[in-house]
C-alpha cells in the first residue's frame, strides 16, 4: 500500500480472497479480505488503508501484477469471532473516467487524436492536487486529425471524452500502465496504440493438455447488427420549441441482405456530440464492430514462471480435445485477464479474454 500521490510506502498487509483483472477499454478491478486478528493489525490498516487515497500494488515476486487506487473498504466484526476489512479497489484509469473532470474551455483544432489524449491527460495533472505521477511519453502519433471542443459547463468526465474519441472511425486505445523498474521504483505510465495496443514481437503459445485448464467458445449474435444509427446531442437553444437529437445517416449492409442475413438494427447515444461528422464516425465504427457474432474462445490457465501475457500481446492457442480431435490453432490478441491468485486448497489460475488477432 502506498500514498496515492506520494507514492510513499504506507505498510505491507497480507490480503486473502483475491480477485483482481485488467482490460484494454474498461478499468480492472480488485477485491480482497484483510484478516485483522488483533488491536495492532487494526491500528495499522486504520492508518494504512485510506479509501480514495491509498494505492493498492499486488506483487508476484518481484514483479507488479496489478496496481490501481482503492475506492472502497468495509471494516467487518463478528462477535466471538475474526475481524476483516475487505476491500474493493479499481485501475488508475477509474480517476480519469470518474473522479476527474474538464473544468475549462479546451479546444482542439486539426490536433492528432493521440496528441489531445496526452494534453487532457496532462491537464489532469497540472490542477492542483491532480498529479498522480502517470508519465505521458511524447511518443506514439496516428496522423489522424481530430477537431474537438470541450466546454467547461459540461463538467464532462476526461476519461470518459477519452473513451469517445477512441471509439470513433479510425480510433486508438488507450489504458494506464504499471511497472517496477531495475531500480524497484514503481511507475504509471499511459500506454496508447494505433490503430491498437500492441505488445511482443512473437506469440506466447498456450496448450491443451498444457497450461490451459479450460476454454469456452462462445458466439453470441444477441448484438449483432447490419444496420446502424447514432444519435447525438439534442438542440435546446429555445425551450418553447420541439428539439430533436441530431441523428447519422443510416448505415446498411446490402451484401448481408443479399447473403441471406435478416436485417438487424442497432443503434448508439452520443449526448455530447453536435458535429454531424464526428457522429456519422461513431456510427460507422460501431456497425463495424458488430457486424459478426465472432467466435472468442475465453481460456483459463495456469500462469507460469513468467506470469501473465501482457494486455496487447498475442498468444497461439494449439488445442487437442474432443471438440478438436485433429487439433485446433488460433492466434488472439490479450485484452483483458482476470487472477485469481493461490490459496490453501486452490491453485492460481487465471481466464484470459482475447479477441481475433
Amino acid at each position: 500500500m502506498t500514498d496515492l500521490r506520494s507514492d510513499s510506502l504506507m505498510d505491507r498487509l497480507p490480503v486473502q480472497q483475491v480477485t483482481c483483472d485488467d482490460y484494454i477499454g474498461k478499468n480492472g478491478t480488485f477485491s480482497g479480505t484483510i484478516p485483522v486478528p488483533d488491536q495492532v493489525t487494526a491500528r495499522r490498516v486504520q492508518d494504512s488503508l485510506i479509501s480514495g487515497r491509498t494505492a493498492l500494488w499486488l506483487l508476484r515476486g518481484s514483479t507488479v501484477v496489478w496496481s490501481g487506487i482503492m475506492w472502497t473498504d468495509v471494516q467487518v466484526s463478528v462477535d466471538r469471532g475474526s475481524s476483516s476489512v475487505q476491500v474493493q479497489a479499481s485501475t488508475a484509469e477509474s480517476y480519469l473516467r470518474d473522479h476527474r473532470q474538464i473544468v475549462d474551455h479546451k479546444i482542439y483544432t486539426a490536433t492528432d487524436q493521440l496528441d489531445i489524449v496526452r494534453d487532457l491527460v496532462n491537464y489532469a495533472q497540472a490542477k492542483q492536487g491532480g498529479n498522480l505521477g502517470i508519465e505521458v511519453p511524447v511518443t506514439p502519433t496516428s496522423g489522424v486529425l481530430r477537431d474537438r471542443t470541450f466546454v467547461m459547463w459540461d463538467l464532462a468526465e476526461i476519461g470518459r471524452r477519452i473513451d469517445e474519441l477512441a471509439a470513433t472511425q479510425s480510433g486508438f486505445e488507450w489504458r494506464i500502465n504499471y511497472y517496477r523498474d531495475s531500480n524497484g521504483a514503481r511507475h504509471r505510465v499511459l500506454q496508447l496504440g494505433y490503430p491498437k495496443i500492441v505488445v511482443g514481437a512473437s506469440d506466447t503459445v498456450l496448450s491443451m493438455p498444457g497450461q490451459i485448464l479450460s476454454y469456452k467458445m462462445n458466439r453470441d449474435a444477441s448484438v449483432q447488427a447490419n444496420a446502424w444509427i447514432a444519435r447525438g446531442a439534442t438542440p435546446n437553444s429555445n425551450l418553447a420549441a420541439a428539439s430533436y437529437p441530431l441523428l447519422s445517416a443510416p448505415l446498411t449492409s446490402p451484401d448481408d441482405y443479399a447473403a441471406g442475413w435478416p436485417r438487424l438494427d442497432g443503434s448508439s447515444d452520443y449526448s455530447s456530440v453536435t458535429d454531424p461528422t464526428t457522429l456519422q464516425q461513431h456510427a460507422a465504427a460501431d456497425l463495424a464492430r458488430q457486424a459478426r457474432p465472432v467466435v472468442i474462445p475465453q481460456v483459463t490457465i495456469r500462469p507460469g514462471d513468467d506470469g501473465l501475457p501482457a494486455l496487447g500481446s498475442t498468444v497461439r492457442l494449439r488445442i487437442v480435445d474432443v471438440w478438436h480431435p485433429t487439433g485446433y490453432t488460433g492466434r488472439y490478441r490479450v485484452i483483458g485477464w482476470r487472477l485469481t491468485p493461490e490459496e490453501r486448497g486452490r491453485a492460481e489460475s487465471a481466464d484470459l479474454y482475447l479477441e481475433v488477432a
